[in-house]
């Protein structure tokens, strides 16, 4: 039988190197989510990449590199808690496929077992069903292929759905990728493009006024074609959305 997910309020925050490079906003406001939970947190200085970027790009060396340092980072056993489903989604799938052959396998899954993205943590690890505040907008959720498979984007749309005046809109082609895919906007850029493009019309035909995501890649991603094309869509992460409920 497999033990069930360390799910204790002393966590470890893994802030991801998007966070470090583009979206402090949304470390910022993870910290203020977990707090707000009475999580204790611990932000190991060490830290640096998920090792995604590599494994994605079929550099599997490079990305064990990565991973190995990732769990020496993250030793011991609270729970790891990332604002990012396809970060969370390397360390509890993409990195043991990887180490399938390796000596420190095991190793490499303990870690990943007690990897949480954000919102399956809050809801799922410590029971939260119901977010206080408001936010009285009309928003659009979109989940990442990461997060397929995985209770991440089910556990952020019923966070969402909680919050007073929040009117959650579908949209066509919900499971349509955005088209970032770490390696392949740089490697296919017309077709990254195009993809985001059909992504994005989807969305704002249903006229809401803010995209929402858990996932900082495709949010890079559709944000930069917004801006690009003067397009009439707010994006935010899920973070900040529980967060400016808070003030």
């Amino acid at each position: 039988m497999i033990a069930a997910r360390p799910s204790s309020k002393q966590v470890q925050l893994m802030a991801t190197c998007l966070c470090d490079a583009f979206y402090d906003g949304v470390a910022k406001a993870t910290v203020e989510v977990l707090e707000h939970l009475g999580c204790e947190i611990e932000f190991p200085e060490d830290q640096t990449c998920c090792g995604q970027p590599a494994f994605n790009a079929g550099d599997w060396p490079a990305s064990r590199q990565v991973v190995r340092h990732a769990c020496k980072v993250f030793c011991g056993d609270k729970p790891i808690v990332v604002p990012s489903g396809s970060c969370a989604a390397m360390m509890f799938h993409g990195a043991p496929l990887e180490f399938e052959k390796e000596s420190d396998l095991g190793t490499i899954e303990a870690t990943g077992h007690r990897t949480w993205e954000l919102a399956d943590y809050i809801v799922n690890g410590l029971g939260v069903q119901q977010w206080p505040g408001k936010f009285p907008h009309r928003v659009a959720f979109h989940t990442s292929c990461h997060s397929r498979g995985t209770h991440s984007g089910e556990a952020a749309l019923s966070l969402l759905r909680s919050l007073s005046g929040c009117e959650v809109l579908p949209f066509g082609e919900p499971e349509q990728c955005c088209g970032f895919g770490g390696a392949f906007s740089v490697t296919f850029p017309n077709i990254s493009a195009s993809m985001g493009r059909l992504k994005i019309d989807h969305v704002i035909k249903e006229q809401p006024e803010i995209l929402v995501s858990s996932d900082m890649g495709c949010l890079m991603h559709l944000g930069g074609l917004v801006n690009r094309e003067d397009r009439p869509l707010k994006i935010m992460h899920l973070a900040e959305v529980l967060a400016s409920t808070l003030k």
